[in-house]
C-alpha cells in the first residue's frame, strides 16, 4: 500500500474565492483564517500579495492564535516580456519570499501573466509567444529562482496556468526540459493541467524529481468540454463551475495521490477550488468536505480547532 503520509495537506484563500489582494466579492483576511481553521486545516498558502497582513510579526501572530502555519505563496509574473519585466519581478517575489522566510515558509509559486483579463476574460496580449519570448521565460525563471534561494533561502516553484504561455503538457514539458533542475521546479496544478487536457500521472512519471509542490484542483469535465469548444477564457469558466469538488471531477484522485506518495519525499498538497465570484457563505462548507475528502484518501493533517 503506497504511503502517503509525507503529503502534507493545505488549502489556499483561492478556495475561498479570493483572487485579489483586496475586492469587495471576496471573504476578508481574518474570516478566511477563521474559517479554515474552523475546518480543521493546519497549512495555508498567503494567497494573492497583500490579502493576509504583510507585516511579519501581526501575521505570526494571527496564524499561532488559529493553529495555522504558512506553506508557501505565489505572484504572477510576465517574464516573457524581458529584462524590465525580470527586475519588476525581483522586486515583488523578493518582497513574498521575505516575508515566506520571516514565517519559516519554503515555496513561492511563480504563477506566470495570463493573456486574458482576470475580472472580465478579454484578452490582453497574444496567446502564443515567439523564440524570443520563450528564451526570457525559461532563462528569467532560472534567474529569478536563483536569486530567490540565494538572498532568501526560498524555492522557487513554477505553476502552469490555464490562459498563460505553459499551459498544455507539451508546454509544461518543453519548460521543465529547458529550466535548470536544481533551480526550478514544478508547481502541479492538477486542475490546470486537466482542464487543458494533459495527463497529471504522465508529468509525474517522466518528472519525478521535479515535482516538489501541489495545487490539488478538479475539473468538471462537461464544463470544461463547453469552455474549450466555446474558447472561452478562465474567469468565465470558473463562473460556470469547472472547477468542482474532487469526488466529482478530473483527475481520478486516488491513483494520482499514489503516484505522489511513491516520490516518497514531503509535498505540500494544498487544496485550490476555484469559485471567484461567490457568495460569503459558500467556501465554507465547501471546504470541509474537499477537507474530508482528502482526509479519507489519507491525506493529513487536519484537526478540530476549538471555536
Amino acid at each position: 500500500m503506497t504511503n502517503l503520509s509525507k503529503l502534507r495537506l493545505g488549502t489556499a484563500p483561492d478556495s475561498w474565492g479570493v483572487w485579489f489582494a483586496s475586492d469587495a466579492h471576496q471573504v476578508t483576511w481574518d474570516v478566511y483564517l477563521d474559517e479554515i481553521a474552523a475546518v480543521g486545516y493546519v497549512h495555508t498558502e498567503l494567497g494573492p500579495q497583500g490579502f493576509l497582513p504583510q507585516d511579519s510579526e501581526q501575521l505570526k501572530d494571527e496564524l499561532a492564535r488559529r493553529g495555522l502555519s504558512v506553506c508557501g505563496g505565489t505572484v504572477f509574473a510576465g517574464l516573457h516580456e524581458g529584462a524590465d519585466a525580470l527586475r519588476k519581478a525581483k522586486v515583488a517575489f523578493g518582497r513574498e519570499a521575505e516575508l515566506l522566510a520571516a514565517l519559516g515558509a519554503d515555496y513561492l509559486v511563480h504563477l506566470p501573466e495570463q493573456y486574458t483579463d482576470m475580472h472580465t476574460g478579454v484578452a490582453t496580449q497574444a496567446v502564443d509567444i515567439d523564440p524570443e519570448q520563450w528564451k526570457n521565460l525559461v532563462t528569467g525563471t532560472d534567474e529569478l529562482a536563483r536569486y530567490l534561494f540565494e538572498s532568501y533561502g526560498v524555492k522557487l516553484v513554477f505553476h502552469p496556468h490555464v490562459d498563460t504561455h505553459v499551459d498544455t503538457q507539451e508546454r509544461i514539458e518543453r519548460f521543465l526540459e529547458d529550466t535548470d533542475p536544481e533551480l526550478v521546479n514544478l508547481c502541479l496544478d492538477t486542475g490546470h493541467v486537466a482542464y487543458c487536457e494533459g495527463d497529471n500521472l504522465q508529468i509525474i512519471q517522466r518528472f519525478p524529481e521535479r515535482i516538489t509542490y501541489v495545487h490539488l484542483k478538479s475539473v468538471d469535465p462537461a464544463v470544461r468540454a463547453r469552455a474549450l469548444a466555446e474558447n472561452l477564457p478562465l474567469s468565465e469558466a470558473v463562473q460556470l463551475g469547472v472547477m468542482c469538488e474532487p469526488p466529482y471531477g478530473e483527475p481520478d484522485m486516488p491513483p494520482l495521490l499514489a503516484a505522489l506518495g511513491e516520490l516518497d519525499r514531503d509535498i505540500f498538497c494544498v487544496i485550490e477550488q476555484d469559485l471567484y465570484p461567490v457568495e460569503p457563505h459558500i467556501p465554507l462548507p465547501i471546504g470541509a468536505r474537499t477537507a474530508g475528502y482528502y482526509v479519507g484518501c489519507g491525506l493529513g493533517p487536519v484537526r478540530r480547532w476549538p471555536y
